[in-house]
């Protein structure tokens, strides 16, 4: 949850003769309200102390900027970068008239080494600071990957949903057409009526049932079909062909009705095929669309294992495969998902829906390393005790300067507001504190992979020694 921006800050400040005293380290420097301290990524950075003032500091998350702390008469701020050597991980502003003391990194380490009453201070503040700052961002995180999944889930639904809609009223249209056609064949003969009747039936047989033809082919039987309509003078012959054609109904066979139909009732049957017939297609399109939402409703209540308990046995492909669906709209710009499963594996005890943020985070930023195109091959596999996950993509690769570091809290290769550091550690803990598993990689470009081991006995095993 974040800070409340009126609430007092739980951390220690440094009391006023503290203050007087680190005067004479630093340099005072006064901001006006909106003046920027330091900025998010900033490598040069100083250890600055409120003397009067407010300072909000900040942190972009996705498109929207949050809120962390503001900080007043005493407070501190840039210790922990300074101590890394670490960017700034968030920025800080002027939001009143203020006087800043600021010290360089140099002289903050002295003041760290000999004044021991400042460095007790300092340093009860930055263990509160580190733990609170993360708490915040790691449940900002989980919010912006769930509003993300929320908006691909709302770009998936509404596909199929407004195509059953768009079915559902052009049905509607078709079966006023067909009580008014289906009068008009009283004219012909039980035989002609059992002809007729047969032939859309293997009509729609061969919809239902037919690989769909090539383009190429399809506008070519299309065009045939619309020849032979003309020439036997039926009108809007271009609005039934392709009805016709996706039927299976060719030249030859509109030959054969034709030879059993009488010349006067051949445009009212031919009509009277195309309502039925396109009425049947509708039908299939809603039925596809509704097993589509289902299919999503299903994914998300298996991803985030709903009304189960935290702990239990799981069949990790399940996972894995709600997780693809999830993030469907993502994949399929231009990814191609390889699976390599091994079917034989034993279901194992788990803490579902936290791995399921593991899946989720490996692929999001393999998907993000690939810039939407490439393949994406997920394999599992049983090492010894151990299940493996293997997620590999055909991506730009991790620079080795920086492979070291990626597990670190707040380290991001992502552009400021578009990560908070935060994905891999927090399927870091997922994976090795809570499962007692392991998760490492190997990385070069147009090939990454992240190999993740789970203990097959469940969490009270582990994987670490294997």
């Amino acid at each position: 949850m974040l800070h409340d921006p009126n609430e007092t800050t739980l951390f220690p400040k440094l009391p006023d003769d503290a203050l007087e005293e680190m005067k004479q380290f630093g340099t005072e420097i006064q901001l006006n309200t909106g003046d920027v301290l330091f900025t998010e990524g900033d490598l040069k950075y100083h250890f600055c102390v409120v003397l009067e003032g407010a300072i909000e500091i900040t942190k972009q998350v996705g498109a929207e900027k949050k809120v962390l702390a503001i900080h007043r008469h005493g407070d501190f701020m840039g210790e922990l970068s300074m101590l890394t050597g670490h960017g700034a991980i968030a920025s800080g502003h002027a939001i009143a008239p203020s006087r800043i003391l600021q010290i360089d990194v140099e002289t903050f380490r002295h003041i760290l080494v000999e004044c021991s009453p400042m460095a007790d201070v300092i340093l009860t503040a930055m263990a509160g600071r580190t733990k609170d700052v993360e708490a915040q961002l790691r449940q900002q995180e989980k919010m912006a990957a769930l509003g993300k999944m929320s908006a691909g889930l709302a770009h998936e639904l509404n596909n199929p949903g407004a195509a059953a809609r768009r079915a559902a009223s052009q049905l509607c249209e078709n079966f006023q057409n067909l009580q008014t056609l289906a009068l008009q064949l009283n004219l012909l003969s039980k035989e002609q009526l059992k002809f007729i009747t047969d032939f859309q039936h293997q009509a729609i047989q061969h919809a239902i049932h037919s690989p769909k033809l090539n383009p190429l082919t399809f506008s070519d039987k299309e065009d045939e079909v619309t020849e032979w309509l003309e020439d036997h003078d039926i009108s809007h012959s271009w609005k039934f062909a392709p009805t016709f054609v996706n039927a299976g109904l060719d030249t030859e066979k509109l030959d054969t009705l034709a030879d059993n139909v009488s010349i006067d009732c051949l445009e009212n049957v031919l009509k009277w095929l195309d309502a039925t017939l396109s009425s049947f297609g509708l039908i299939h399109e809603i039925e596809q669309s509704t097993t589509r939402i289902s299919e999503l409703v299903k994914a998300v209540k298996g991803y985030s294992y709903m009304d189960q308990a935290p702990l239990q046995e799981i069949d990790i492909h399940e996972g894995i495969e709600n997780t693809l669906l999830i993030l469907h709209h993502n994949l399929k710009k231009g990814i191609i998902v390889n699976r390599d499963y091994d079917r034989s594996l034993p279901k194992i005890s788990a803490y579902a829906s936290e791995l399921n943020q593991v899946w989720t985070n490996l692929i999001d930023n393999a998907i993000d390393a690939m810039k939407g195109k490439g393949d994406l091959t997920i394999r599992t596999y049983r090492e010894n005790s151990c299940l493996g996950v293997e997620i590999v993509d055909t991506g730009v690769g991790i620079p080795p300067a920086i492979q070291s570091r990626i597990f670190e809290p707040f380290f991001t290769t992502k552009g400021v507001g578009k990560g908070s550091g935060l994905g891999l550690e927090i399927a870091y803990r997922i994976i090795v504190n809570k499962h007692h598993g392991d998760i490492h990689f190997k990385s070069q470009p147009g090939h990454t992979s992240f190999r993740v081991r789970l203990p097959i006995q469940g969490v009270n095993q582990s994987c670490q020694d294997n």
